[in-house]
């Protein structure tokens, strides 16, 4: 978990970013020291909630153990997930997550709508780390 990434819960989950006052430009993962559009002398930055459902703009699989600093238990069998670029019209940007647990390479396709629920990204006896996915918002493929 990254603080201050996202924020609410259940329906009302949503990633959290910032936009120049003087450009509009939305950043995510969220700027909070200076505009990072070139073209833009800089303004204030002010978190924003960033749009809960998008369109798929590619995808593929994660089909190996990343390295540190990603938390996994090296004696558990590595699971694949889907691993989804995923476009916000109204922001104008791409935000890269995993696919829900179970979600398949063959459930997906470009420009299919999915939004953004909380999940686990691993836990322990004492702490759950918490991240976002990307879900289809109607059924999916078969």
């Amino acid at each position: 978990m990254v603080e201050g990434w996202f924020g609410g819960e259940a329906d009302a989950f949503h990633l959290l970013g910032t936009r120049c006052s003087a450009c509009a430009t939305v950043f995510f993962p969220r700027e909070d020291v200076h505009c990072r559009n070139p073209r833009c002398a800089g303004g204030e930055l002010a978190e924003v909630p960033l749009s809960r459902r998008g369109r798929v703009w590619s995808y593929t699989d994660g089909r190996y153990r990343p390295p540190s600093p990603y938390v996994t238990d090296p004696e558990l069998p590595w699971e694949p997930y889907a691993l989804i670029a995923v476009e916000l019209a109204a922001e104008r940007i791409v935000v890269l997550g995993q696919g829900v647990p179970g979600l398949s390479l063959a459930d997906l396709a470009v420009g299919m709508e999915v939004e953004v629920v909380p999940g686990v990204l691993h836990e322990d006896a004492e702490t759950v780390w918490t991240t976002w996915q990307w879900r289809p918002t109607t059924g999916v493929r078969a």
